[in-house]
């Protein structure tokens, strides 16, 4: 062969070379950077499109041809919805629904590098679902206080919120979310506690990740996520005696003193509640109205050391106009009462989420469930029973 032919020959392979190397490396076309018109494009589809999408479904967004590398969904205000690739990589899911009111920017990757770009806004939501939590953010409680949540408005959807509530604890605790209509408020309410007492020192966090979860019929969605977090603290129990009329705060299994009180007179409606009640909440000095708890006009005073039990009205407090009956006999409306000293030095003692173990036959009954915090007064099976997952 003469030097020219083999000049040319190299040449024409040059050129060879040099456009199957601009086939693998071009920017591609605007619908998809995958590759020049010569490779397969990177093609999605999502489930969810257009400026009215359907709030309350995950995202799916599906690959057209190949497999998919990663996909990033960020709604309006910068944060992702987590998800996974399925098994064969074909398709994307959202571990979560789409918030209601919300834009959503799609970019998905396939395994050849190619990416693909998508969105959508969901229809706002007619009726937004709020929540008040207790207790508060970074308080420390007493071994018997539950997480307490009241929502404004219906949960019909109640296995869909409860799945949604994450509690975690530093001690590994067993607990249960049981589901009742608040005393007080009468809204629906779910309360979580633990199988036993908490431990002391216990750290507890809650995330009510419910952003994009409807409530159900009446009730409206949830557009956002609430976070809270508590610290138990002593490990201590006010045991009340009715028919012998002591009060005894008892600290890690010991008793720390014992106190005469005088209760609710028996045998009506002004005797007091039996069962494991908890402190709700210290009020201190408050003014007490008989005909607030359907007991007439029998009393308007103003009263000190006043430590809540019930939504009902009971509660252990000072009560020195009765200081006759002290650890002899139970002649109040209801409440716990003791001398100005005994009670200032309990109401220094407790804390709220205290459980006050009220025992005796000068009872009128045992505190509803939800009477203030009354699922210390159901067996374990009987409040797991309460959860809408059993």
């Amino acid at each position: 062969m003469s030097r020219s032919l083999i000049r040319d020959a190299a040449i024409a392979t040059t050129a060879v070379l040099t456009a199957a190397l601009t086939a693998c490396s071009g920017s591609g076309s605007a619908k998809a950077e995958a590759g020049a018109s010569a490779a397969a494009k990177t093609e999605i589809s999502v489930n969810l499109q257009g400026k009215q999408a359907k709030a309350g479904e995950p995202v799916k967004v599906t690959l057209a041809q190949g497999k998919l590398a990663q996909v990033a969904v960020t709604d309006s205000k910068g944060a992702k919805l987590a998800g996974r690739v399925a098994a064969d990589g074909r398709s994307w899911t959202s571990d979560r629904p789409a918030a209601p009111g919300t834009g959503y920017a799609i970019e998905a990757k396939d395994e050849t590098g190619g990416t693909a770009k998508a969105g959508f806004t969901t229809a706002g939501a007619d009726k937004v679902n709020k929540l008040t939590l207790a207790p508060g953010k970074n308080s420390t409680v007493g071994i018997a206080q539950p997480l307490s949540i009241v929502f404004d408005h219906p949960v019909k959807n109640r296995a869909a919120v409860e799945k949604q509530l994450k509690v975690t604890t530093s001690a590994n605790t067993v607990g249960s979310w049981g589901w009742m209509q608040d005393y007080n408020s009468g809204k629906d309410r779910v309360d979580w506690r633990p199988k036993e007492y908490w431990k002391a020192g216990t750290k507890v966090t809650l995330h009510a990740d419910l952003n994009g979860i409807d409530s159900g019929p009446g009730g409206g969605w949830f557009v956002k996520d609430y976070t809270t977090g508590f610290t138990v603290g002593k490990s201590q129990i006010v045991k009340v005696d009715l028919d012998n009329h002591r009060l005894k705060l008892m600290r890690d299994g010991r008793e720390v003193r014992d106190i005469p009180m005088s209760a609710g007179t028996p045998g009506g409606e002004k005797a007091s509640w039996r069962g494991k009640l908890v402190v709700m909440a210290k009020e201190g000095t408050i003014n007490m109205r008989s005909e607030t708890v359907g007991l007439g006009d029998a009393y308007d005073k103003m009263v000190d050391d006043s430590m809540r039990l019930t939504w009902s009205g009971m509660y252990a407090h000072a009560a020195p106009w009765n200081g006759d009956y002290f650890g002899k006999a139970n002649k109040s409306s209801g409440c716990i009462g003791m001398s100005d000293s005994d009670a200032g030095w309990v109401y220094g003692q407790v804390q709220v989420g205290d459980p006050f173990e009220i025992t005796g036959d000068d009872a009128k009954g045992t505190q509803a469930l939800n009477n203030g915090y009354g699922e210390w007064n159901l067996s374990w099976d009987t409040w797991q029973s309460k959860s809408a997952l059993r």
